[in-house]
């Protein structure tokens, strides 16, 4: 396992690209890169999520990314209340301009998730697959 890598973003749209930048050097440093397009897809719908929905003008949010064995994690945490809906997909429509970022998270990520927090905020959670057999031949060369 590598060790987490996790970093505070402002309440700014700059934040998202960021954001995005963030977590490809961690993948590129871990050479975990495979799936780095659908990566940054999501952590650009989940960055802007939490700034439009999550977090409070002042308040930034949190992106950590993981990986472990064959799995990629990329969390993020904003600082919004706990109160009302917690983030869920909803069907785009085309008539509405928004509303798609979990429904493309939900399509590019093997697996996702809402953990709601006691207090404030939510942490939206993204998986992807990676095949690490090309690290292990390379380390075994």
């Amino acid at each position: 396992m590598r060790q987490p890598r996790e970093k505070l973003f402002s309440h700014q749209p700059v934040s998202v690209r960021h954001a995005r930048s963030f977590v490809a050097a961690a993948l590129t440093g871990w050479e975990a890169d495979g799936r780095l397009d659908d990566v940054n897809v999501c952590v650009s719908e989940l960055a802007t999520n939490a700034i439009r929905h999550g977090s409070r003008v002042g308040r930034g949010f949190l992106v950590r990314v993981a990986s472990h064995d064959e799995r990629l994690r990329v969390e993020v945490r904003d600082g919004g209340s706990s109160e009302g809906k917690a983030p869920h997909v909803t069907e785009p429509t085309d008539d509405v301009p928004d509303g798609r970022g979990l429904f493309l998270v939900a399509a590019f990520a093997d697996d996702w998730g809402v953990n709601r927090h006691e207090g404030s905020g939510h942490t939206v959670w993204a998986e992807f697959k990676v095949d690490t057999s090309a690290n292990r031949e390379g380390a075994s060369k």
